[in-house]
């Protein structure tokens, strides 16, 4: 059965190594199944909502978490994260909730600052692609 290692990075010498635990380019082979993510917001089902961003990304990555369970993935089947913030002195502690949660093989990533969302108590927005290779 193929698996994680099926897919296959790319950080050519030519483009700078990645700021973080992400890589530049994934291939993902013929025959995968895939899973493309709304944008979750850090909300829980009670409509509680943490008042830092560490506490909205964990949230964000916990709903994700269960999509990809729901769907039989997990985070190694990753393949694309789209972080988004509304603050720029956020991003350090958003990547390190997006790093406790990636797989062996790190996805590519996007993380915008953006103006906000939908309600302005959120900080972080989250949405993922995962592949799963049969």
């Amino acid at each position: 059965m193929a698996g994680p290692t099926d897919k296959k990075s790319f950080n050519p010498p030519s483009v700078r190594t990645p700021f973080g635990q992400y890589n530049h380019g994934l291939y993902v082979p013929p025959g995968a199944s895939l899973l493309v993510t709304s944008g979750q917001l850090g909300i829980r089902p009670d409509d509680t909502i943490p008042p830092d961003v560490t506490g909205q990304a964990e949230v964000c990555f916990e709903a994700i978490a269960a999509i990809l369970k729901e769907a039989e993935m997990s985070f190694d089947d990753v393949i694309r994260i789209s972080g988004f913030v509304t603050r720029r002195e956020d991003f350090a502690d958003y990547m390190a909730v997006r790093d406790r949660y990636t797989g062996t093989l790190k996805p590519v990533s996007t993380l915008l600052v953006v103006g906000g969302f939908t309600r302005p108590e959120f900080l972080v927005e989250v949405e993922v692609t995962a592949a799963k290779v049969f």
